[in-house]
């Protein structure tokens, strides 16, 4: 059974029979009168509330009758007006037209309808020819202009010398007359006769005229049903329309009814958009309440993944259009991430690379419950073979905003004048073992995420920071490089070990270089620490090692969810003499463990790049520092890695140089300390060569995705940073090279960051010029920038 509702009727059939009889019609009468008072159908209002059993369910015999009457009146009236419809029928030389599909010949004053582009369909009046076939007509919004007669869908019937000015109240009139219920009617009387009509036939079928106005809207119904008539045969401007059979018929009402809840769906969800974005900031829906209702859900999602550019069907991207355009806006992804912006749903600052490419933000409650039990647990397994070194002063150096503390350091002068260092690294695997489910989502990780913005760490946050973490004065589990160096920065003689230590200081690269400045006489083993870093540098560059140090941006956003959150940026100068310090006792300590491993056949992912032909001797005219840097990292091969032996490491000027002083943060360090750690316990490695090598692959991918996703996010906020800026606000830009012509990239020296600009002639590189913001875009990643020539 199937029912229609239409203009406050419901008409029901059955889908079985193939003629679809009316089997009860139920109608407000009053409503009735009123659609058919415009026929001149007189019919008796039945008030009986008796009901009779009907096909397929009760049958009122009152609206029975009521139907009746009105199907008597409909064909009185036909009959009546039988005389005057054959009149229209009547050819210019007065014969009866045998052929339906016969045109009318085009001439000055008829009405017609044209296609004027794929979309729009207007009424004009032919006003002259224009060439052999063309005609200019004037059309309902007063533009005259040229069509061809292929463009003529309909010549309205009955009319000449019409006037110009009256066709927009003859639309009016024809939008007021059309009625799909009255469509619906013929379909049923025609189908059962199985009848073909055109639009003048329907015209005098359902309105008993066919005056001009009566076949257009005929017409019009005819033209623009897509349910009860198919078109059967057209030429030129004339067309024979055949009623669809009735089980196709409410297939496409089923799917109409489907087009149409969907549409107020769409409707609905776009009032709430338009609500959402009228509404002050602090008023907002919150993200969460976009998520409840899964048809609302859907929508914003579809929204978000077309903002995104990572649709994952045509059916998003449908659907995202959609709302655009019932929203007014053009159909990009800008478009669709400001809309977002504007309801609330996303904020001002939102960083689309990091839902782009899908980075795990939080750990599931699987993984937290797990790592919880692990911090619950005191059994460590190691705590025999632990080295007591608490009496060690013990320096952690790292950035302020550090979270996770991996690695801390000390050092003695021996007896004998040589240098002695300690390189603490926290030992992870003191928690967390392979192939537990802690450690599969850290592998999925890869790597930790550090943003202006946020940290997302690879291990949960209480696990990595309450139990894996380096705390001063607090006792320590960790592995520690032992290293005795020669007098000119070489090794001696090194060790492996389990270890406890006690951090003394928490120093950050600021204070550090402070008490390194200060010299002060109670932090001696800080300055042996500097000195051996001093050796180890000569030495390294004595093996062909390259110094790539620069001038980097760090910035930290302080609530990030504002319109307008507060941005503090630093520029971290590597050749800072604390970040020299840490930079070469980690260095240091990779070479041991890739020696370490080596000697005892460990599989560890030994790094290496391969030397290029650099003859740094060639940039020694070059400024030391970051034009020099910046010359030769451009010459610099890509890094490799092999699994069973160590290769040489050319930048490093190292035979063998393995990452291990980040396991909290980097995956591929805590492999290294899986594999360390078993050799030191008595145990085969957890992982072959093979193994490591099939895993890196995967934990390097995500790795480069987070660099990646660090580098957009930085500059972003530096772009943010400059946009809030003085316009008038100079700044000094370091000359690296020359790109093309006078165009140069250069370092703007007090943001940290590389760009490029114009500058005039007589500027070399490795000057120092000043430069003004001209635009600056952080969406956009636009950065204008003017040299400002000062006159002398």
């Amino acid at each position: 059974m199937a029912v229609r509702a239409v203009s406050g009727c419901s008409i029901f059939r059955s889908a079985s029979t193939s003629s679809p009889t009316l089997f009860a019609f139920r109608c407000c009468p009053c409503h009735f009168s009123r659609r058919f008072s415009q026929f001149s159908i007189r019919f008796p209002i039945f008030r009986s509330d008796k009901l009779v059993p009907g096909h397929g369910g009760l049958q009122s015999s009152s609206v029975h009758s009521l139907v009746n009457s009105v199907m008597e009146e409909l064909g009185a009236l036909r009959r009546r007006r039988r005389v005057r419809a054959a009149k229209v029928e009547l050819t210019s030389s007065g014969g009866i037209v045998e052929d339906k599909l016969v045109n009318r010949t085009l001439q000055q004053g008829l009405l017609l309808e044209f296609k004027k582009d794929s979309e729009r369909v207007l009424l004009a009046v032919a006003q002259r020819p224009d060439g052999k076939k063309n005609w200019m007509v004037s059309d309902q919004n007063g533009v005259t202009s040229s069509i061809k007669p292929q463009q003529i869908t309909y010549i309205v019937p009955g009319v000449e010398n019409f006037d110009h000015a009256e066709i927009s109240k003859f639309v009016q009139s024809a939008q007021e007359n059309s009625d799909s219920a009255l469509l619906e009617f013929a379909w049923v009387e025609l189908l059962e006769k199985n009848k073909r009509v055109t639009a003048e036939e329907l015209a005098e079928m359902i309105f008993g005229s066919v005056e001009p106005l009566e076949c257009y809207c005929a017409h019009v119904m005819l033209s623009e049903d897509e349910v009860y008539f198919t078109v059967l045969e057209t030429k030129g401007s004339r067309s024979i329309y055949g009623p669809r059979p009735a089980v196709q018929v409410e297939e496409l009402l089923r799917r109409k009814l489907v087009k149409e809840a969907a549409e107020n769906e769409l409707q609905e969800f776009v009032q709430l958009l338009k609500s959402a974005k009228a509404m002050p900031l602090d008023a907002k829906p919150p993200k969460s309440s976009w998520m409840v209702e899964e048809k609302i859900r859907q929508k914003i999602k579809s929204l978000e993944s077309y903002a995104i550019d990572a649709c994952t069907n045509d059916d998003q991207r449908k659907m995202a259009g959609m709302i655009l355009r019932a929203m007014g806006m053009v159909k990009t992804a800008s478009s669709a991430l400001n809309l977002l912006i504007n309801i609330g749903y996303f904020p001002v600052h939102v960083n689309l690379d990091l839902l782009k490419f899908n980075i795990r933000t939080d750990h599931s409650d699987e993984v937290i419950s797990a790592a919880e039990s692990l911090l619950s647990d005191s059994y460590d397994p190691d705590e025999i073979e632990r080295k007591d070194l608490t009496h060690l002063k013990v320096y952690a150096i790292d950035v302020d905003e550090a979270d996770e503390l991996d690695d801390a350091l000390s050092a003695t002068r021996l007896q004998d004048g040589r240098i002695k260092i300690w390189i603490h690294v926290a030992d992870a695997t003191r928690f967390v073992q392979p192939g537990s489910i802690v450690d599969r989502e850290a592998m999925r990780r890869g790597t930790s995420v550090f943003l202006p913005t946020a940290t997302y760490p690879m291990f949960p946050e209480k696990l990595a920071m309450e139990g894996m973490s380096l705390q001063q004065g607090e006792n320590c589990n960790a592995v520690t490089v032992s290293v005795v160096l020669h007098s000119d920065g070489s090794i001696a003689e090194y060790s492996v070990d389990n270890s406890i230590i006690r951090p003394t200081y928490m120093l950050t690269y600021e204070s550090a270089s402070e008490l390194l400045h200060l010299n002060l006489e109670e932090e001696t083993e800080l300055k042996i620490l500097s000195e051996a870093a001093t050796l180890r540098s000569i030495w390294r560059r004595q093996q062909g090692a390259i110094d790539t140090a620069t001038l980097e941006a760090r910035i930290k956003v302080v609530n990030p969810e504002d319109p307008e959150p507060i941005i503090n940026l630093y520029v971290e100068n590597q050749a800072d003499p604390a970040m020299r310090l840490v930079t070469e006792m980690m260095i240091l300590c990779g070479e041991v463990v890739a020696t370490f491993g080596s000697s005892n056949n460990i599989p560890l992912p030994y790094r290496g790049q391969p030397q290029s032909n650099i003859d740094t001797s060639a940039f020694a005219h070059l400024p030391e520092g970051p034009v020099r840097s910046s010359a030769l990292v451009k010459l610099m091969r890509a890094a490799e890695i092999d699994f069973r032996k160590p290769i040489r490491h050319g930048i490093l000027g190292l035979p063998g140089y393995v990452q291990f002083t980040s396991p909290i943060r980097r995956y591929m360090d805590l492999l290294a300390h899986y594999q360390v750690k078993a050799f030191l316990f008595g145990k085969s490695p957890p992982f072959s060569a093979g193994q490591l090598e099939g895993m890196a692959s995967i934990v390097n991918m995500n790795a480069r995705v987070a660099k990646r996703l660090f580098s957009s996010s930085l500059r972003y906020w530096i772009l943010e940073f400059l946009r809030r800026q003085s316009k008038e606000k100079r700044y000094r830009a370091l000359i690296l090279r020359f790109m093309k012509d006078r165009i140069a990239a250069i370092l703007l020296v007090e943001v940290g960051l590389q760009s490029s600009v114009w500058v005039s002639v007589g500027a070399n590189v490795g000057d120092e010029v000043l430069v003004r913001v001209e635009e600056a875009h952080p969406r956009d990643d636009v950065l204008f920038l003017k040299e400002i020539v000062i006159e002398r």
